[in-house]
């Protein structure tokens, strides 16, 4: 036991660092190619730190583990809402465009509901995982709309750090090794701790699995909130999300009809909706017409992070 949580403390550290050199390739990369830091948030940065999640959904299809990945996805969205862009939002409060308030988010919510309609019969099939994928090409259609837009109010008084384009995807690439590969040593390490203490495949799935494959969302957008790049920090959790609803949940259902317990529709589902819900009102609520944005802080941070913990709650202490 003390060696696993020797091994966690390590892989905080390697988790953090990781994360530094991967916003400022990622950051100097968006610069040089033109493109918004909303916009590298929402593929690039999505894409690569939901790697984990998709790595551990295949192996668990494969292994006839289902049940593992769909704990995996579920319980990652509501660690990138409640704990991640909680705990950035103490760290610093983020200020979203009208784009992320009135399209981005309310496409999310949509997601999140027709996934719980095509779950509310308790299967995942083969047919649900399709329509799922095809919901991709809303999200793909939303990115070319951010390519098409300016870039100019984005990085308006952002500091961007100066690389050549070789170093920019030097410290992209080796930072997002090193974050999937340090998240995926917590993780096993944290796996044998919840073995040995007997927790289900679910709850691991729900909890281990999910926080330790969304450690590098946590990590890079803390770090993205303390060097300004709020949007990147903004987009990188909406992107994660679709992919892990999108993509990571229809992956065991390729496989073939998958049976889900009540749990998953009566009480996971039930959390993805609700943090989702809270964090889209909240961004309306403190929308500002006349400045054409609105600014979370610290409040609506300590009321993700307290979803998140009752969550927790519910999922230990209900039967």
């Amino acid at each position: 036991m003390l060696w696993y949580s020797t091994v966690i403390a390590v892989g905080l550290v390697a988790l953090v660092w990781s994360a530094d050199r991967f916003v400022d390739g990622a950051s100097a990369i968006a610069k040089r190619a033109g493109l918004t830091p909303m916009l590298i948030g929402l593929t690039i940065v999505s894409v690569g730190t939901s790697a984990p999640e998709i790595l551990i959904s295949i192996m668990s299809a494969l292994a006839g583990s289902g049940e593992l990945a769909v704990g995996n996805a579920l319980g990652s969205n509501i660690a990138n809402v409640g704990l991640v862009l909680g705990i950035t939002l103490i760290f610093s409060s983020i200020t979203l465009g009208r784009d992320t308030t009135w399209v981005d988010l309310p496409l999310l919510m949509l997601v999140v509901l027709v996934t719980w309609f095509l779950l509310y019969d308790l299967e995942l099939s083969r047919s649900n995982s399709f329509i799922l994928l095809s919901m991709l090409a809303l999200f793909f259609f939303r990115v070319t709309q951010h390519a098409q837009q300016s870039n100019d109010d984005d990085e308006e008084a952002q500091e961007i750090p100066s690389l050549t384009l070789p170093l920019a995807w030097l410290s992209f690439l080796g930072g997002l090794v090193l974050l999937i590969a340090s998240s995926r040593i917590l993780v096993w390490a944290a796996s044998h701790i919840a073995t040995a203490l007997g927790v289900s495949e679910l709850v691991i799935g729900l909890t281990i699995v999910a926080v330790g494959t969304s450690l590098p969302e946590l990590a890079a957008s803390v770090m993205s909130a303390l060097k300004g790049r709020a949007d990147m920090a903004v987009g990188a959790i909406v992107g994660s999300n679709m992919f892990n609803i999108l993509l990571v949940l229809a992956i065991p259902g390729l496989w073939g009809s998958l049976s889900l317990q009540t749990a998953v529709v009566s009480r996971d589902m039930v959390a993805v909706f609700l943090t989702t819900l809270v964090l889209a009102l909240a961004a309306l609520w403190r929308w500002n017409g006349a400045s054409g944005s609105g600014t979370l802080g610290r409040g609506t941070g300590l009321v993700l992070l307290s979803l998140y913990i009752a969550y927790y709650g519910w999922l230990f202490l209900v039967p």
